[in-house]
């Protein structure tokens, strides 16, 4: 019966949203009709209002919607969706201050010469509103309004330009900063949460291991995750859009023909274009940039463009004063004061130590309250002239609460749809689906491009993916990151905008087009925009490079950076340094030679023997790879045969769990009969010959299960045992050899700071014979705390320790002085062999360490290079099928 509530409640949405009631409400309001329905019809058939939900019952679906609702503004840590209504501040202030038209009025002035130059300036144009507008609407009107009256004059084709103007407003979906992206980050973090307990689940049930290796975790998406993911995939679409245009032109110069300039390509021309690309680009820089440096968040950088919009627009809304650029100077000038400050002063309130420290902070305080001013200023002048200011709030207002409100209203629709078991029958449709994951994807993908004939693109964003996303991100097969999935669902919602019928990009042109254009004018243009855009979202399936490199190197490179030696990047790493070891095995074995010369008959004997085993280890290295490599090598070429069977017995076993699952419902059913007032006999004896017949089934199915299933599992275990087991040799190997040189360099290089402390141990001999107790005592522990910083001085800060328990415990100073003698002694010893060491071995030592801290020591240091990590995160853009460990 739950399979007719769930169709009721798809009927209700749909009858909802095509009669014109609003979204915000539709969605809520046809599942709560739903579930108070089936409660309803449960109570008067049943006598149970729980009866038709899959599980649970009214109350606890209708309170686990209120919950949804709370955690889009409760959580604290969900702080995504505080950056939609600073990046569509910034993007309805830059429109309503005329910079898209100045933007559309240059471009087209220095492309028009070139074949379809007109409809390039259009495209180009478009990718930049997108980079810091974001709103397709306000785009495509502003372009149809400028543009379209131009091509048109211009003899192009009326379905081109049409095409053209929509394609190019939709840019703004699926270049950074995005609203579509932002919501789709914050629906993925959710998603990856889930399925990334779905996959321990399935790892836990499948190979009886309670805990999953951490490498196989799902991995999660941030918005500057996002941001980072769909740049490329952005610009391939542009490419494709002029590319497109440049080719028509050129076989069909009658569609798009050239635009020659009136004026005269002098100086004053290229001043001009470049005073109207200049700030936007700047703009996108400033706030993209702090993102993939790390400077920012998304929240941060989405405030940084706001201000950066109220003060390209203050100027703007004043051209022709003298006083429009002022504003902007100050902010330039202040930001560049305290760029310069930030980077020669200490502006830390708390560290001021120095009149010069104080000096910095009074500047810092000068060219803040600059920035201030400029500030106030845009916003005074955007109040002022023509009430700018009111109606970008009240637009920003609108547009952020209609955002919010959907997100609230899906969060309802999403609880009554698994209220009725709708979200198991979607993961028991697509897991049965032949063809294994992609075959689930082109599903999913199909279903989304046709949704956007008739929906939103929130609606999808906010409703499908939460349903479908944790099921594809589960899959170990394909075992796909949410950055890549999120950018492909985006860039095939971005066709929702250019559909017919319902495609609002083409309402939004039709609304300003003039009588001469035709709607089907505009609906032939879309089409071949629509064909681009499956072309560029096939190039970004094909190669998952594209969306998952810049996201891994931003990762990788960030001051927040994880070190050489986490868990998630050790294959990759592994792969760059065996290939360091192929190239320099000649160079790591000769300095091995050189520093084992070196003398060491002076180093206490415990340091000389941790040195020489460390040597001995990292002499083993090659042999330990090669153990790796044999084992690697054993493991793929018993995959190629095992591989089929395994997908064979796991696609049965599935069958055989879901059985089990239908017979534990059957179960749960005839407990509810048996409790029941009144036990119906009948449907007790109908519910256990539906139980008889499906353990008959599981038995069917459990006999197809190959014979030589168990012996093959476990040689492959055994084979993926010992590639691990070689592997975690190799780790301890490097990391205890080459942790030797790192000590051994550091004590070394305290031998000058052990000399420093002595005549303060010696003072303590004063101390401890003429001082109070408790006065020496904290003398001594000041004296221990500064050992504590020096490696290895653990022997003197000991006999230091016990000087001044004597104190506290017997308060016996002769026994305090005695410990004191011993920690001196072995001090002198300490700074003798530290010395000797910093003269004869040091440099040695030093310079083995340049030729072995990138290959055996690469795992130890405090982060990766820039090449290093451009590398590991070319590596960690390709999907790594895991399915075999399940």
């Amino acid at each position: 019966m739950e399979v007719y509530f769930l169709l009721l409640l798809v009927i209700l949405m749909i009858a909802a949203l095509t009669s014109g009631f609003p979204v915000a409400f539709a969605l809520p309001g046809s599942a709560i009709l739903s579930i108070a329905i089936a409660a309803l019809c449960g109570y008067l058939f049943v006598g149970d209002p729980d009866a038709f939900f899959s599980h649970g019952g009214p109350n606890q679906w209708l309170s686990a919607g209120v919950t949804n609702f709370r955690s889009m503004y409760w959580v604290v840590e969900r702080d995504t969706l505080i950056a939609i209504p600073l990046f569509v501040f910034m993007g309805i202030m830059l429109q309503r201050s005329k910079i898209a038209e100045d933007l559309l009025v240059a471009m087209a002035q220095l492309f028009g010469p070139v074949p379809g130059g007109l409809g390039i300036s259009v495209i180009f144009v478009g990718a930049l509103l997108a980079a810091t507008t974001g709103i397709v609407g306000a785009t495509v009107i502003a372009m149809g309004l400028i543009s379209l009256p131009a091509m048109l004059r211009n003899n192009y084709s009326k379905s081109l330009a049409c095409g053209t103007i929509c394609a190019s407003g939709t840019l703004g979906q699926i270049i950074p900063p995005s609203i579509v992206l932002i919501i789709l980050a914050d629906q993925l973090s959710s998603a990856a949460d889930q399925a990334n307990t779905a996959r321990k689940s399935e790892y836990r049930e499948v190979t009886g291991e309670f805990s999953m290796p951490s490498d196989f975790d799902v991995v999660s998406a941030s918005a500057g995750d996002m941001f980072m993911g769909a740049f490329v995939p952005g610009l391939i679409l542009v490419g494709l859009y002029m590319a497109y245009i440049f080719i028509a032109a050129v076989i069909k110069p009658e569609v798009a023909p050239p635009v020659p300039y009136d004026g005269k390509y002098n100086r004053q021309f290229f001043i001009k274009v470049l005073m109207a690309l200049a700030p936007p680009l700047l703009l996108i820089f400033t706030v993209l940039g702090s993102i993939v440096l790390g400077i920012a968040t998304v929240n941060q950088a989405g405030a940084i463009g706001a201000v950066g919009a109220l003060i390209m627009g203050s100027y703007r809304l004043t051209q022709g004063s003298k006083t429009a650029y002022y504003p902007a100077i100050l902010a330039i000038v202040s930001l560049v004061a305290i760029t310069f400050l930030l980077n020669n002063y200490d502006l830390n309130i708390k560290n001021i130590k120095t009149a010069e420290d104080q000096f910095g902070v009074y500047l810092a305080t000068i060219a803040v309250s600059g920035l201030l001013i400029s500030v106030v200023w845009a916003i005074w002048r955007a109040h002022k002239i023509d009430n700018i200011l009111h109606d970008v709030m009240i637009e920003t207002a609108k547009t952020t609460s209609m955002v919010f409100i959907i997100l609230l209203g899906a969060a309802m629709l999403t609880s009554a749809f698994r209220a009725f078991g709708g979200e198991e029958l979607v993961k028991q449709f697509l897991t049965t689906l032949p063809g294994g994951f992609w075959m689930q994807f082109v599903v999913v993908m199909a279903v989304i491009f046709l949704l956007g004939f008739f929906l939103d693109f929130i609606e999808i964003a906010v409703v499908v993916v939460p349903i479908v996303a944790p099921i594809l991100l589960a899959n170990p097969e394909a075992n796909v990151t949410a950055v890549w999935l999120g950018v492909m669902v985006g860039l095939n919602i971005q066709t929702s905008f250019l559909t017919p019928p319902f495609g609002f990009a083409l309402f939004y042109l039709r609304g300003v087009a003039p009588a001469i254009v035709k709607t089907l004018h505009i609906y032939k243009g879309a089409i071949a925009f629509i064909g681009l855009q499956l072309v560029g979202l096939f190039i970004a399936g094909a190669f998952p490079t594209l969306i998952n490199y810049l996201p891994n190197r931003t990762y990788l490179t960030s001051d927040t950076a994880p070190p050489p030696n986490n868990p998630r990047i050790q294959l990759c790493l592994e792969d760059m340094v065996f290939g360091g070891y192929a190239r320099q095995k000649n160079d790591i074995e000769q300095a091995l030679k050189l520093v084992k010369k070196l003398d060491t008959a002076y180093f206490p004997d415990k340091y000389r023997q941790n040195l020489n085993e460390g040597f001995n280890d990292m002499s083993k290295v090659f042999a330990t790879i090669s153990q790796i490599e044999k084992a690697e090598k054993d493991l793929q070429s018993y995959v190629v045969e095992y591989e089929p069977l395994h997908r064979e017995v796991r696609s049965i076993q599935r069958d055989v769990r879901k059985i089990g699952k239908k017979i534990e419902l059957l179960e749960d059913g005839i407990k509810q009969i048996e409790f029941s007032e009144e036990p119906d006999e009948s449907a007790m004896k109908d519910l256990e010959n539906q139980i008889a017949e499906l353990k008959s089934d599981q038995q069917l199915l459990t006999v197809k299960i190959p014979e030589q299933w168990k012996s093959a599992r476990e040689q492959y275990l055994a084979l993926a045992k010992k590639e691990k087991i070689a592997r975690n040799k190799y780790r301890r190997l490097v990391d205890d050899s080459y942790q030797v040189v790192v000590d051994t360099r550091l004590m070394i290089a305290a031998a000058d700071e052990l000399k420093q402390l002595q005549p303060e141990l010696e003072a303590l001999f004063m101390v401890i014979r003429d001082a109070e107790f408790k006065d020496a005592m904290a003398q001594i522990k000041v004296v221990e705390s500064s050992l504590s910083s020096i490696k290895n001085a653990h022997p003197v800060k000991s006999k230091l320790s016990k000087a001044r328990r004597a104190l506290k415990k017997t308060q016996d100073r002769d026994k305090a002085s005695g410990q004191l003698v011993k920690a001196i002694q072995i001090l002198e010893v300490e700074i003798e062999w530290r010395t000797s060491a910093k003269k004869k071995f040091s440099h040695g030592l030093e310079q083995f360490d340049n030729v072995v801290k990138n290959t055996v020591g690469l795992r130890m240091q405090d982060r990766l290079k820039i090449e290093q990590a451009e590398e590991i995160a070319g590596c960690l853009a390709h999907h790594k099928d895991i399915s075999l460990a399940f």
